[in-house]
C-alpha cells in the first residue's frame, strides 16, 4: 500500500527543523567527561594505540582536542561521520551504535565542532569538516562546511597528523562548559582545570581494561593535558587479600538469537588487608564504598554502569566490599537496552533471575568478611597484634580457609548445612571457630 501511495504521488516530505532538533539533541544527558569519553569510543574503534586530550582555557576562545593515531577518515568518510544518524553499520564488537556518539557528545558541550583526520600513510593530506551550530540555526538545514584555514587551532590539528594517521576533534565556543558570565574570569579557569581532572579520572574508570591491554589486545595510552591516565580496576584484582569467586556464563535471548553474558564476583579486602591504606580509598570510587558496591556493566569491554544491584536487592553497609562484573557484547545491545549516550543499561529481566542466587552468594560472603573486621576492630586485644609473622600468616591463611568453607557450601547448595556445622563449631570449639573467622557463639 505504502509503495502504491508513492507512485500516486499522495505523499509528504516532513523533514525535522535543523535547528530545532540539533538544539533538542544537545540535552541527551551527557557531562563533559562522558561526553569526552564518547568520543574516546571513535578513537577506540579507529585501531587508535594513543589518545591526547587538551583542555586549554583561553577565555571565550577556550578550545579542547581530542587527537588520536588511529586509522583516520577519508574525505566523504569524514561527511558521513558527521551525519546525525550515520548511514554506516557497526560490526560486533565495536563501540559504536546509533550514529550519533560524536555529534551529540560534542554538541552537548560547545556550538562549534570541527574533525580533522589523515587516512594515508603514504601522503601527507588531512582532510578537515566542521559542523557549526550558529549556521544550522541561521539556515535551518543539516550543513557541514570546511573550516577556515585561518583557525589556529586547524593548523595545530594538521601539525599533530604529520607524522602519520589519526583523527583530531576540536571543540570550540564552549558555550555548555564556560561560564555565561565572565567566561575570561578565574572561576572559569578553575571549572576547566576541574573538569580536566574529573575527565582523567572517568577515563580511568570506563576505559581501565583498555588502558591496561591483554595479550589479545595492545594496551592503550590516554593523556588529559600531558598526564597518563591511570586505570581504576573496580575489583582490586591486584591486591592478594582480593577474593574472586568461580566465573559464571548465561545464555538470554535477543532479537530471536541467543547471547552469552558473563558474571565475575569479587569480596574486595578490608582497608586493614590492603597493601597500602591510600589504595583502599583510592578504591571507594567516585560514589564511596556504599554506593559504589554492586554490578559493574560492561559492553564490549567498556565500563558503561557502575554501582547498585540493579534491582535486585538494596545497597548495604554490610556488602560494601561485594562487586561483580556483568559482562556483554554489542550483540546484546537491543536486550540491554543500551541508552543513546552509552551510560545506562538495564538489566533484561531473564538475566536478573539467572544471576539472583550468586548475586546473594556474593554479598553473604562480602557480610561476613564485613563482620569479621568490624569483630576484630571491636575485639579489646587485636588479634595477632605484635605477633611474629609466622603467627600471623598462619591466622591469616585459617581465615581464608573459613571464607573458602563457606564458599564451598554455597556452591554445592549446602548452605544451611553448613550453618549448623558453624553452630556446632562454635559451641564445641570456640577457639578454632575464631581462628576460622566463624565469631564467638
Amino acid at each position: 500500500m505504502t509503495e502504491d501511495l508513492v507512485a500516486a504521488g499522495a505523499w509528504y516530505d516532513v523533514s525535522p527543523s535543523a535547528a530545532r532538533l540539533s538544539g533538542s539533541l544537545r540535552d541527551i544527558g551527557y557531562d563533559f567527561p562522558t561526553a569526552v569519553a564518547d568520543v574516546v569510543d571513535n578513537s577506540v574503534a579507529a585501531g587508535a594505540t594513543r589518545v591526547e586530550i587538551l583542555v586549554e582555557y583561553d577565555g571565550t576562545d577556550s578550545r579542547v582536542f581530542v587527537a588520536d593515531d588511529g586509522l583516520g577518515m577519508s574525505p566523504s568518510a569524514l561527511l558521513e561521520a558527521l551525519r546525525f544518524g550515520t548511514r554506516r553499520g557497526y560490526s560486533r564488537g565495536e563501540l559504536g551504535r546509533y550514529g550519533l556518539g560524536l555529534k551529540t557528545a560534542s554538541l552537548s558541550q560547545c556550538r562549534l565542532l570541527t574533525v580533522v583526520s589523515r587516512s594515508s600513510k603514504a601522503v601527507v593530506r588531512t582532510c578537515a569538516r566542521a559542523l557549526d551550530l550558529d549556521l544550522i540555526e541561521e539556515w535551518d538545514q543539516w550543513i557541514i562546511v570546511d573550516p577556515s584555514n585561518a583557525d589556529p587551532a586547524v593548523a595545530r590539528a594538521r601539525q599533530w597528523l604529520a607524522e602519520g594517521t589519526g583523527t583530531v576533534v576540536i571543540w570550540q565556543l564552549l558555550d555548555r562548559v564556560l561560564p555565561e558570565k565572565r567566561p575570561e574570569g578565574g572561576w572559569a579557569r578553575r571549572r576547566l582545570d576541574a573538569l580536566a581532572v574529573r575527565t582523567a579520572e572517568h577515563l580511568g574508570m570506563v576505559f581501565h581494561r583498555f588502558i591496561e591491554g591483554t595479550a589479545a589486545r595492545p594496551q592503550l595510552v590516554i593523556t588529559v593535558n600531558g598526564q597518563k591516565v591511570t586505570p581504576w580496576d573496580p575489583f582490586a584484582s591486584q591486591e592478594p587479600a582480593t577474593v574472586e569467586l568461580p566465573p559464571q556464563r548465561f545464555e538470554i535471548e535477543s532479537a530471536g538469537s541467543v547471547g552469552k553474558v558473563a558474571l565475575r564476583r569479587f569480596v574486595l579486602p578490608s582497608r586493614d588487608r590492603f597493601k597500602d591504606p591510600a589504595g583502599f580509598d583510592r578504591l571507594s570510587g567516585p560514589l564511596n564504598w556504599n554506593r559504589q558496591q554492586g554490578l559493574y556493566v560492561y559492553r564490549a569491554d567498556r565500563l558503561v554502569q557502575w554501582g547498585g544491584w540493579g534491582g535486585i536487592r538494596g545497597i548495604d553497609e554490610h556488602t560494601k566490599l561485594a562487586r561483580a562484573a556483568v559482562e556483554f557484547d554489542t550483540d546484546l545491545d537491543a536486550a540491554f537496552n543500551i541508552n543513546v549516550a552509552k551510560m545506562r543499561v538495564t538489566l533484561p529481566a531473564q538475566l536478573r533471575q539467572f544471576i539472583e542466587p550468586s548475586v546473594n552468594e556474593l554479598c553473604v560472603l562480602a557480610d561476613d568478611a564485613y563482620r569479621k573486621t568490624s569483630r576484630g576492630k571491636s575485639s579489646s586485644v587485636p588479634a595477632d597484634l605484635g605477633a611474629p609473622a609466622e603467627v600471623r600468616a598462619v591466622s591469616q591463611a585459617a581465615a581464608n580457609a573459613g571464607l573458602a568453607l563457606r564458599m564451598a557450601a554455597m556452591q554445592v547448595d549446602q548452605w544451611s548445612a553448613w550453618e549448623q556445622i558453624e553452630a556446632v563449631v562454635r559451641r564445641q570449639s570456640p577457639e578454632v571457630a575464631e581462628l576460622l573467622g566463624l565469631g564467638a557463639v
